[in-house]
């Protein structure tokens, strides 16, 4: 077997039916959507007729999307905009978020341009909803946004989005949440949900990098971080990757028309990989919820061995040379040589061994899996020999 893929949460296999759309659109679709003549009417036509296609899938108007570069400017948005426009003074968020959020707060944090809370996590990493609430009781007066992730993308944690969003509206607070790993794997009524802002990219499920969304609840005082044209009924600048924003519609479309057989099938490729490797290697851990299907996302597994830190980054090494893709955690921090945050931060010095995370899609085959298991078993017993 040349190569396995298995870093779906970092990103996708465009799927073939979403190349060929985007195809389609640059071809056919080349306007400048603010231009007013027919070419231009035609490609906005396309960009309007995705947001609506969009927002029907969750339940929601199209004016409540604003299509970005992706998740990262999405989540900055509406947390910048939350300070800047909404008058929110006070934000509370966690310390294993990604860094699209993490490193916004604390820039914020160090201009002074808010108060930064960070909410206690339990034994698992699992966010501390009486914490959270004792946090949001404290300053009743003070304008607070609360932002965090629907499903981490190291441990697979699922937030219950419900219960956080019923908080933030008892103590009139706004309520962010990161659903990038989560849109397009779940289903989301967003009428349904008290959330103010959610961020989304299309590369994780199988559309192209570099767009995504911003949902807005209420967009009637948010203005614009990028400045220069009316774009996006003037809430950011620049002319729009209408191929792209196709990309997204169509991957968004195929992922909700086909979600029940797709999730099914990844699930069952997932209990197999948990399965296969508790009975082939003796001491493997799984970490956060992520050995937990009921509690964590069906898409992920961060999975100890044990190893010591330098055998087990060997081992990622080994592994890329036999053809398997996987990771420590976040592709965005893959520069960083410290191992992944998240973990250090919930398990701190119990954290024996190093965790590598392992993603699926619905392009993964068992018969990958079990070349990985296989591989796996052989590198963990030599190296404990």
């Amino acid at each position: 077997m040349d190569t396995v893929y298995l870093d779906n949460a970092a990103t996708t296999q465009m799927d073939p039916e979403v190349i060929s759309a985007m195809h389609q659109s640059m071809r056919s679709n080349f306007g400048n959507p603010s231009s007013t003549h027919a070419f231009g009417r035609k490609a906005k036509a396309a960009v309007e007729t995705a947001r609506k296609s969009i927002a029907s899938l969750l339940n929601v108007s199209s004016a409540n999307i604003v299509f970005t570069s992706g998740g990262t400017e999405a989540d900055n948005m509406a947390i910048s905009c939350a300070v800047r426009d909404l008058g929110v003074t006070r934000i509370i968020s966690s310390k294993i978020e990604h860094h699209a959020v993490l490193n916004c707060v604390e820039f914020l944090d160090t201009e002074n341009k808010i108060d930064l809370q960070f909410v206690n996590l339990d034994q698992d990493g699992s966010v501390d909803l009486t914490h959270l609430e004792s946090l949001l009781a404290e300053a009743p007066d003070s304008k607070t946004l609360v932002s965090l992730m629907h499903i981490n993308n190291e441990i697979g944690n699922i937030l219950d989005l419900k219960a956080v969003g019923e908080l933030c509206q008892k103590y009139s607070a706004y309520f962010h949440s990161d659903t990038v790993q989560s849109v397009g794997h779940y289903e989301m009524d967003l009428a349904d949900l008290p959330v103010d802002f959610i961020a989304v990219s299309a590369h994780k499920f199988h559309g192209p990098k570099g767009v995504g969304f911003l949902y807005v609840k209420s967009r009637n005082h948010l203005k614009p971080l990028i400045h220069g044209g009316s774009q996006e009924r003037e809430l950011r600048a620049g002319t729009e990757s209408v191929h792209n924003i196709i990309g997204l519609q169509k991957a968004i479309e195929i992922a909700y028309t086909n979600l029940e057989e797709d999730s099914a099938y990844i699930k069952s490729l997932k209990n197999h990989f948990m399965d296969s490797l508790k009975s082939e290697i003796p001491g493997v851990r799984f970490n956060g919820l992520s050995g937990d299907l009921d509690k964590s996302t069906y898409t992920l597994v961060n999975v100890s061995i044990p190893l010591s830190a330098s055998e087990s980054d060997m081992m990622l090494f080994q592994l890329d040379l036999k053809g398997i893709a996987c990771s420590k955690g976040s592709a965005c921090q893959s520069g960083a040589q410290l191992g992944s945050f998240v973990l250090n931060e919930v398990y701190g010095e119990k954290l024996d061994y190093p965790g590598i995370r392992f993603s699926f899609s619905k392009f993964t085959t068992k018969k990958e899996l079990d070349y990985v298991i296989s591989t796996l078993k052989s590198l963990a017993l030599s190296k404990a020999n």
